[in-house]
């Protein structure tokens, strides 16, 4: 999938975005290994810490149907922003730092990162349990 096709699949999900507090929707989509795709879109709570961000909704759809192999995600919100540092975390869960990461603005401008760019030193597995 292009990055433009992966874009637009963002964009289309966040029109579903369900975010009354903030004002500010967010769409994405998340490619897998495999060439599946999974939209996702940030849902708020009154109860602000209750709120799922749309990375973290297309991530957990993918693991949910059995694909822990990812090859790109795309995002779209008003002003192009990366995933926040949950979401990267979340996805350092199941990819590499070669994940791309394309962020997109509602008219089309885009930006591309790599997860380890935005992400150099993610906390995992061989994190847990060691004393510092």
């Amino acid at each position: 999938m292009t990055p433009e096709e992966l874009i637009a699949a963002a964009a289309e999900a966040r029109r579903n975005a369900y975010s009354p507090y903030s004002q500010y929707a967010v769409g994405a989509a998340l490619e897998t290994a495999a060439g599946d795709v999974f939209l996702g879109c940030n849902v708020e709570n009154v109860s602000y810490g209750l709120t799922v961000c749309a990375e973290r909704t297309a991530a957990f759809g993918a693991v949910c149907a059995g694909h822990r192999a990812w090859r790109a995600l795309a995002v779209v919100n008003e002003d192009g922003s990366p995933p926040c540092g949950a979401c990267r975390q979340v996805l350092a869960e199941f990819a590499g730092p070669e994940l791309q990461l394309y962020a997109a603005t509602p008219d089309g401008r885009w930006r591309r990162w790599t997860l380890g760019e935005l992400l150099p030193w993610p906390f995992s597995s061989p994190d847990v349990g060691r004393s510092r």
